[in-house]
């Protein structure tokens, strides 16, 4: 039987995003983003949820854009390092020897270090309280030829971080694959008979 825990931001797993913005000034930040996630196929979107509080927030209210980095789970000290300290303090890509590149496509830097980047368009914001959800169109993905299998990023070879919230709040990655989807739940169909 399951008991009541209370409201909790926790959904296991949240992404390990690293979101790229341009300051006013033109200075390349990246900040740590675990509330986010696809949210529309055509247009494609991404969906990020950020506080006021952060420079990316106003980086992004200021451009309208901003670029999704994801990272390998090499780049775990570097990640965490984005997500503890604010760009309004330091410089992050200095600090960690990440290499801020421009994208053509939107005013916002991707990391190249990462296997791969999506370039996104603000298109809507909403005030949501103490975040406030910044929904980006897709414009293009910039990936590593390294990843790629059949012409798109492949989760094996990129590795990616994920997030668990909660007690938990540690960094894990992906293991082994389980099965096809659309394929393993379809045995579960029952059988109807017509007359």
């Amino acid at each position: 039987m399951k008991i009541s825990i209370g409201a909790k931001t926790i959904a296991h797993p949240h992404p390990a995003f690293i979101v790229g913005s341009y300051t006013k000034e033109g200075k390349a930040n990246m900040m740590a983003a675990a509330w986010g996630g696809i949210c529309c196929s055509r247009p494609p979107c991404i969906a990020i949820s950020l506080r006021k509080a952060t420079l990316t927030y106003h980086n992004i209210m200021h451009h309208k854009a901003f670029t999704i980095n994801i990272p390998s789970s090499k780049f775990i000290k570097e990640v965490d390092y984005v997500g503890i300290y604010s760009g309004k303090n330091t410089d992050k890509f200095a600090d960690t020897g990440l290499t801020p590149v421009k994208s053509d496509l939107v005013n916002a830097p991707m990391v190249e270090e990462f296997p791969y980047s999506l370039e996104c368009k603000l298109i809507k914001t909403t005030d949501l309280g103490l975040h406030t959800q910044f929904i980006g169109e897709i414009l293009d993905i910039k990936a590593d030829k390294e990843i790629l299998t059949g012409g798109e990023p492949d989760i094996e070879k990129v590795k990616p971080l994920i997030y668990a919230s909660g007690t938990n709040r540690a960094y894990y990655t992906i293991s082994a694959k389980l099965s096809d989807a659309f394929s393993a739940g379809k045995n579960l169909k029952k059988k109807t008979h017509h007359k």
